[in-house]
């Protein structure tokens, strides 16, 4: 049973896929060394201590967690008329061309309810008008119904009071959840306690309140919105009817590889190019400090367009799902290639003054390699500085993303982002009346991300920075 089960689909890879998994391995692995080091636990403790800092790193795990839904891709087993398993001619299983998502499967209502056109949120009538058939054969000009908002509707005028009840539902639903995962987390803090047998400067039943306070009101909002969305469009619908809400969580994906695997690129290019300018010197330092002030001359929306036409004209005639992704990982190998001169000049200049201290002269003086050197003496001094500028580089960088798609040169218009809903918003808000409702929750899921970045960036900085002394 396993085995068909197994046999119903295919896994599906592609490029910034497997890019997006191989950084949260990458994480994971630093996050287990950074445990062994006594620098970065007292850091811990300090953002630890400040609950708005770690409220907004579960906002920002929220939305990677939606990421990474949208990361794992298949295909399902074609079916024949009679409901058997088609096969090719040698055997071979065929799968239908549509490639799906976890968070396709698990939003499959909110991807199967499309309407013909533009809807409001929470509206039960078509936005925009046409001809309509009246039961007496009549025709006239008016606001058809929906298929599918407020389907299970007679009376039109019943209609917050259904929406009342529904988020009543969703509410009691979420809390029951929520008090569930507050107990499990006071659970396990208290076990982990115990078994550390080390005092804390925190009880651990209100470190679990903290942890599963922030579950439970992530359970109560999942819950509200997930049974309103069974009856009702939420976000309202756009121009081709989709479900606004749908869309914007698949932006979610667009704009979280844009942030990491443009750092992904560019950080190693600023560390290397940095801390080898600042302790050799001399002409490599003359080198590389020419290269970077180079590409910083150059505007980069002229190199990003010029480089996304070249790909965008050599992409042609390919798989819509595979195009789109290339030119996603092309955007952010142009945009990482154009984004590390700024960390770089940093991290030369943090070299050049930590490579004066006693132990790296007293390293030269008993022959340990330039290369260990920079390995084990330069690079963890300079740490600090990197991880602050990946925080705090990040939401510049999907802000980004949603300008260069406003301009044209962006993804894929194919592709579901925010940048891409907020063109399309551009010219929704010159009807009249103005469809608002594409370009507020386009905001809305941008604005959720990138704040809570900026404050948890913010309190990184304060722990990590030798030069703030922040108990």
């Amino acid at each position: 049973m396993i085995r068909a089960a197994f046999e119903s689909f295919r896994l599906v890879f592609l490029p910034t896929d497997l890019l997006l998994f191989l950084l949260l391995v990458s994480m994971v692995g630093f996050l287990l060394y950074a445990r062994k080091r006594e620098y970065y636990r007292v850091a811990w403790r300090q953002i630890s201590a400040r609950p708005l800092a770690m409220i907004c790193m579960g906002i920002c795990l929220l939305y990677a967690s939606v990421a990474l839904l949208d990361s794992v891709r298949y295909q399902k087993r074609a079916l024949s008329v009679d409901g058997k398993r088609q096969k090719t001619e040698q055997g071979e299983p065929v799968y239908r061309p549509e490639v799906l998502t976890l968070l396709d499967a698990l939003c499959s209502g909110l991807r199967a309810r499309t309407e013909k056109t533009f809807s409001a949120p929470f509206a039960i009538h078509q936005f925009t008008k046409e001809t309509v058939e009246l039961p007496d054969g009549r025709t006239i000009r008016g606001y058809p119904r929906l298929m599918y908002g407020g389907a299970s509707l007679t009376n039109p005028e019943e209609k917050w009071r259904r929406v009342a009840g529904l988020a009543l539902e969703g509410l009691l639903i979420g809390i029951g959840m929520g008090v569930t995962l507050i107990l499990l987390t006071i659970g396990w803090f208290t076990a982990r306690s115990r078994a550390s047998q080390k005092r804390t400067h925190e009880r651990p039943v209100y470190s679990g309140l903290r942890a599963g306070g922030f579950l439970a009101a992530v359970a109560v909002l999942g819950a509200v919105l997930a049974s309103l969305s069974t009856e009702y469009h939420v976000f309202g619908t756009d121009q081709v009817g989709q479900d606004v809400l749908y869309r914007s969580l698949k932006g979610c994906r667009v704009g979280l590889v844009v942030g990491t695997l443009t750092t992904l690129i560019s950080t190693p290019l600023a560390i290397l190019f940095g801390v080898t300018a600042g302790y050799l010197g001399g002409r490599i330092d003359d080198i590389i400090q020419y290269i970077y002030t180079t590409l910083s001359s150059i505007p980069s929306i002229l190199l990003i367009a010029a480089a996304m036409l070249i790909v965008t004209s050599r992409l042609e005639g390919q798989q819509a799902a595979i195009a789109s992704d290339t030119r996603l990982l092309w955007l952010c190998v142009v945009l990482g290639i154009g984004s590390w001169t700024g960390l770089c000049r940093l991290l030369r200049g943090e070299t050049l003054k930590v490579r004066e201290n006693e132990y790296v002269e007293a390293a030269e003086a008993f022959g340990v390699s330039r290369v260990e050197i920079m390995m084990r003496h330069l690079l963890p001094n300079v740490m600090h500085i990197v991880l602050i500028s990946i925080i705090l580089g990040f939401s510049g960088l999907v802000l980004a993303e949603a300008v260069l798609a406003y301009v044209g040169i962006g993804v894929d218009p194919s592709m579901e982002s925010w940048g891409n809903m907020i063109n399309a918003a551009r010219l929704d808000i010159s009807r009249d009346p103005v469809v608002w409702w594409n370009l507020l929750a386009a905001f809305v899921f941008m604005f959720g991300l990138v704040l809570p970045a900026n404050i948890f960036g913010d309190a990184v900085r304060d722990a990590l920075d030798p030069r703030l002394k922040t108990e």
